[in-house]
């Protein structure tokens, strides 16, 4: 399948493993590499019944309408630090020739980064919807800039990872205020329950951030809901979840952090497993990499 070229996006990079061996992978697999993979992509409820950050109603609430919203996690000061973090990073990494959709993978080599998916009142939270194993295998920031005019069309997370079985969650962290003025992102409740959905290829002149598009995605659920956060506050959807976002047409900037995380059980192909840090409980089978916390937070 076609990829849609934004900066360095598509390309390959590097991760550190606990041996500090280098390897690469695709941040998004090649369509017949996926199609190579026999993956399990249904929806499994969360089995927890006693929270401990959650209530049982937000545990009800994720496993009947696909997520959670608006959990605030961190203070106006800590987040206006984070703010300032990513200002320097993203200079950098424009500088070097990136854009402010290339920082993928960014715990595994940005120390500041991995603190961040393994910070504990995050990872609390997912790991009562995930349970106790809880590994954290992805972070990408999603920074639309003023009017830069990029859309995401409607789509599943699932249906882009060499993920099996699908008990993955996104955690979205506001750095910016997210917002329907600048794009904040928009979810169908409720369509995660569907499994893997059809999509096709996108339209150059749908100018997606990504490369897929589901047809008429209110039939999967109901009326879509904005993702309206404060800079400081996360959401937490199903990677069976049908989401997207509008172009920012605004003067202000939209950044969020996405984290990624799985049960220790998943099974991930094409070296995946080489990013996946053991942030809760343990993994019995030592498949995933658990690399260590990077020693800078700059590029090099």
């Amino acid at each position: 399948m076609m990829k849609v070229s934004i900066g360095l996006l598509y390309s390959n990079v590097l991760v550190r493993t606990r041996t500090m061996n280098t390897k690469k992978f695709d941040v998004i697999p090649g369509q017949d590499d996926l199609d190579a993979i026999e993956r399990d992509l249904r929806f499994y409820p969360s089995e927890t019944e006693n929270p401990g950050s959650l209530s049982k109603s937000q545990i009800d609430q994720f496993n009947n309408d696909g997520f959670l919203t608006a959990l605030q996690i961190f203070s106006d000061t800590e987040i206006a630090n984070q703010r300032k973090y990513f200002d320097e990073l993203l200079e950098r990494v424009i500088a070097a020739g990136g854009d402010s959709y290339s920082i993928s993978t960014a715990h595994m080599s940005y120390g500041k980064v991995f603190d961040l998916i393994s910070h504990p009142a995050i990872v609390a939270r997912v790991s009562d919807i995930l349970g106790p194993n809880v590994v954290g295998w992805g972070s990408h920031y999603f920074c639309k800039m003023p009017g830069d005019g990029k859309a995401v069309t409607w789509h599943q997370d699932a249906s882009y990872w060499p993920l099996t079985p699908s008990k993955t969650v996104t955690v979205w962290l506001a750095i910016d205020d997210a917002d329907t003025g600048n794009g904040c992102m928009r979810v169908i409740p409720g369509s995660h329950v569907h499994g893997h959905i059809p999509y096709r290829e996108s339209d150059t002149d749908e100018s997606n951030v990504l490369d897929q598009t589901v047809e008429n995605a209110e039939q999967y659920g109901s009326e879509p809901v904005d993702i309206e956060l404060t800079a400081g506050q996360l959401s937490i959807h199903s990677d069976l979840l049908l989401h997207g976002s509008e172009a920012n047409t605004s003067s202000r900037r939209r950044c969020g952090l996405t984290l990624r995380y799985c049960t220790a059980a998943v099974r991930a192909h094409m070296d995946w497993n080489a990013k996946g840090v053991i942030v809760a409980g343990t993994d019995e089978s030592a498949h995933w990499g658990n690399p260590a916390r990077p020693g800078t937070d700059w590029p090099e």
